[in-house]
């Protein structure tokens, strides 16, 4: 099946490690134009020495002035965007009993501005050029509370409306705006997860583990990839109809109707 990638400019945020860095393969095998933003230019260095030929930058995407300013290199060096996949950030697992008003605002920076922080400057770019994609990562916790992911769970439920918001906004300027939201995928960010998850329940990592594979449906975490040929499918000419939607990808561990 022809996605109709050939060539589309794409920029993956978080795109040196797990979700990102496989969207980043499916998109080159596609033959699409990949660049990347992390914040540790030695991940960066490290997908690039295996991805090959992809567009490197580092950028602190937590910072407003510092996105726009990557957004403004990216599109000077690399190309105007058709695509832009938000793969970066992710908010501290912390229980309940030890949040702070300081962990809620972390949580957002951490996962809802470091999104809206690039889509903000990328968005109305797309809206001037008349087309564009935008696909934001999001996670099935911004719809089912963890009590070891709430600041984050909040965070994920605010890019939830904003996905959904953005999309009517600028649907009829071409842009269209999907959320994908993974549960348990074998990245590291779950298994950091784990640690506070077993802090909380009073077990080891390894009884953790056995609790929550025990919790899904198939039997065993998604990977990266499976992911990643979901949040392409979207981007694509072939997802051309698909906008304001939230897809859950967790294998039906949040089997609900919403």
């Amino acid at each position: 099946m022809d996605l109709g990638l050939q060539n589309q400019k794409v920029l993956i945020t978080g795109g040196s490690k797990g979700i990102g860095l496989a969207c980043a393969r499916v998109f080159l095998a596609e033959g699409a134009q990949v660049a990347l933003v992390s914040r540790s230019q030695e991940n960066l260095n490290a997908a690039k020495k295996e991805l090959g030929n992809v567009y490197t930058i580092a950028a602190d995407l937590t910072d407003a002035t510092a996105a726009a300013a990557m957004v403004d290199r990216v599109e000077k060096e690399f190309g105007a965007l058709d695509v832009l996949v938000n793969s970066a950030g992710a908010a501290k697992r912390t229980d309940a009993d030890d949040l702070t008003p300081a962990a809620w605002r972390a949580g957002m920076d951490a996962k809802y501005f470091s999104y809206i922080n690039v889509v903000d400057p990328v968005i109305k770019r797309m809206g001037k050029r008349g087309h564009g994609a935008v696909i934001n990562v999001i996670g099935s916790g911004g719809k089912v509370a963890s009590p070891t992911h709430l600041a984050g769970g909040a965070a994920n439920a605010a890019l939830l409306l904003a996905t959904a918001g953005l999309a009517y906004a600028y649907a009829s300027k071409g842009i269209r705006v999907v959320g994908v939201s993974p549960g348990v995928t074998k990245t590291e960010r779950v298994a950091q997860g784990l640690k506070a998850e077993a802090k909380r329940a009073n077990v080891t990592e390894e009884q953790a583990y056995k609790q929550m594979i025990a919790r899904l449906p198939m039997g065993r975490p998604a990977e990266p990839d499976e992911i990643a040929d979901i949040v392409v499918f979207a981007a694509s000419e072939r997802g051309r109809y698909l906008t304001g939607a939230n897809i859950s990808t967790d294998g039906a561990a949040s089997h609900v109707v919403i």
